[in-house]
Order: C-alpha cells, then structure tokens, then sequence
C-alpha cells in the first residue's frame, strides 16, 4: 500500500521552477531518502506535504485520500527547528501535546516514551538552551512524533551535525521504521545510505529516478577504482587529480586522506589510462583496486554533476 503518491506537482517562486511536475510514489513502512543537490526542491516538497505551503498545480494522495481529506497524522521537522531554550524537553513535549489535545494521562504517558526513544531521559529537566545540535534534533524528531503520525517528514535531520550527532539521529531515525513511513531529505548520501531502503533522486525540480536502493544499486552497479598513494606523493595528489578527471572514462574523481576514489564508465578501460598516466608522469602508488559503487557514484551520474 501507498502511503504518498505525488503526481505532476509544480511549483513556482517568480520566475524560479522550484518544482516542475514532480512525480513521487511512497510505499508504507519504508524509509524514503528524497535525495538532490541544494536547491532541488526538497524542501519545497516537504513544505507541500506538510501543509506549510501549496503546489500551482499536480496532485497528493495519502492513501486513497487528497492532501485537502488528510485524515491521518503528519509528523514534521524543519531543517532548522525552533526552541523554547528555557524550557526542558519534559516541559516542551508536554506543550506539544496539548496542542494535539492529548488528555493528561496520554500526554505525560506518551511524553515519557518519546523522552526514552529520543535518548533524552537523563537531560528531561534541563534546560534546552544548553543542549548540542544533535541533542536539539533528537528532540525535534520526538515533538514530531506526538501525535503518533502516520508519516513523518524530516528534512535535512543531520546536515549540520558533527559525526556524533550524526550517529545519535540516524541510530533514531533507523527504529522509527516500525511505527511509521518516514520521508527523510538530505544531500548527504552516506546518511541516506545508511537508513533508507528506498531512494528517490530529484534535480530541478523532477525526479530522475526512484528504486528500491539495493535495486539501485544494482542497476547502475558499474564498479569504481581506488588508488591509495601513500603519505610520500602529497605533493602531486592534486596535480594528478586533475589530469585523472580528464581521462575519457573518468566521471567523477574524489581524494580521501591518501586515497582516489575514481567513478568510472568501463573498468577495464580506466584501469588502463590510470596506469598509463601514471607510467608517463612517473607517479607511484601503492595499490589499485576495484571496489563497489555507492549511492554517491550513482547520484554523481544522474544529476549530471560529472563532467
């Protein structure tokens, strides 16, 4: 069963096509990763979902209801949520849940679960204003959760996060399958590799693609090279990295630490003209090898970020 099914969804700010027809289908139960570069229209379409803004045209099911006969709960979190600082997360989910007209006892039971899912228990009576951002997000995931939605938006959860907070949200956001469909947008596709298993690919404003993610994995599965230099050629990774991107088979080159990571469009063929490059400019490394793509590689290929 569906839970969103977005159809033909347009959006314009002036002259700005935030939105062009964007065509969106969201099983139940799964974790969505809504994936584009900044700009995309994550955002917007989130905004849209949300109720927070409305679409020039196109259409939304949830279920087999319009966005406008809505029944069931949405949960939403902005990229950057706002506090009351000198209230502790006790106080401000329990002021969530009057706003959803929770009774007493199944807004302080609920309060209770949300301040134990979040991993908020030991900070209940501090004061926000002291939390960090991956402790301000948590609690943003749980006011979202109150009303035990149906659908929960996140956009951008881990942006702006150090990897700390980063594992703290995600470790979250992966429990949260069982009690609801979760829509997530983000940039960072290491994060929605992680959690999702479903991934939609959207640039300006239309989706490129959308696919189960080992399934997408697997459909563009051409294998990338990686080349490990070793602490003694610093001096010319840059150099090289920039002929190694203007190799004809080349798409994509990255450095980590002492590390190429080479997106490639035949393996065979790039294997070739690194060796050959690296013969003619008498470059050493330590090892070449083939390693699997990742949803980075892919996401390279299909917003047409490569060369």
């Amino acid at each position: 069963m569906n839970s969103v099914k977005i159809e033909g969804l347009c959006k314009k700010y002036g002259s700005v096509n935030a939105l062009d027809g964007l065509n969106i289908t969201v099983e139940s139960g799964s974790v969505f990763g809504f994936l584009g570069p900044n700009g995309a229209g994550k955002t917007t379409t989130l905004r849209i979902l949300a109720g927070l803004a409305r679409a020039d045209s196109g259409s939304i099911l949830f279920g087999d209801r319009s966005g406008e006969e809505q029944k069931s709960p949405l949960g939403y979190l902005p990229e950057e949520p706002a506090f009351y600082g000198w209230m502790s997360p006790r106080e401000y989910l329990d002021y969530i849940g009057k706003i959803f007209k929770l009774d007493t006892k199944e807004r302080w039971l609920r309060v209770d679960q949300l301040l134990e899912q979040s991993g908020l228990k030991d900070a209940s009576k501090r004061r926000i204003t002291g939390f960090s951002r991956g402790m301000r997000q948590r609690l943003g995931i749980a006011q979202a959760l109150m009303n035990h939605p149906s659908i929960l938006l996140l956009d951008e959860p881990v942006s702006a996060l150090d990897p700390a907070g980063r594992k703290e949200v995600l470790e979250m956001i992966e429990g949260l399958s069982s009690e609801c469909t979760v829509i997530m947008s983000s940039h960072i596709l290491a994060d929605v590799e992680r959690v999702c298993d479903t991934v939609g690919i959207i640039n300006k404003g239309k989706l490129i693609t959308q696919a189960k993610k080992q399934d997408l994995l697997d459909r563009y599965a051409i294998p990338a090279l990686e080349i490990t230099t070793g602490n003694g050629s610093t001096t010319t990774m840059p150099e090289w990295k920039l002929r190694l991107e203007k190799l004809p088979s080349v798409t994509c080159v990255t450095i980590e630490g002492y590390s190429f990571h080479l997106a490639v469009k035949d393996i065979h063929t790039a294997q070739q003209e690194v060796m050959q490059d690296a013969l003619n400019h008498k470059v050493t490394f330590e090892k070449l090898e083939v390693v699997k793509p990742s949803l980075e590689d892919i996401f390279m290929q299909l917003t047409g970020s490569q060369k």
